[in-house]
């Protein structure tokens, strides 16, 4: 079955922490760079951070210093650590497979006092 789930999001005071995990089908993740993107309210869905099979990384500038992507190539889990997060971090966060067109349902963070 070809498949992305989220997991991990929640509300957070600004400053805190959440980390996000995205359980993938082995056919999708085991050759690909996977990404994680995020939506606002009224805005456009934006990439937040990509990793490559071996592991190289790309951030957004906006995210730069404060989320960390990881993978797991043995369990096909992706994972993203948010620290020092801020209001305009709300948003909707979806797993993708770059550039392949396989999205998941997406999990909700919000950060809000």
């Amino acid at each position: 079955q070809v498949q992305l789930v989220e997991s991990g999001g929640g509300l957070v005071q600004p400053g805190g922490s959440l980390r996000l995990s995205c359980a993938a089908s082995r056919i999708l993740f085991r050759f690909n760079t996977m990404a994680w993107y995020r939506q606002a309210p009224g805005m456009r869905r934006e990439l937040v951070a990509l990793i490559a099979i071996n592991s190289t990384t790309n951030y957004a500038d906006s995210v730069k210093g404060r989320f960390t992507i990881s993978r797991d190539n043995v369990t096909n889990t992706m994972y993203l650590q948010m620290n020092s997060l801020q209001p305009e971090d709300t948003a909707i966060y979806y797993c993708n497979v770059y550039q392949a067109g396989y999205w998941g349902q997406g999990t909700q963070v919000t950060v809000s006092s």
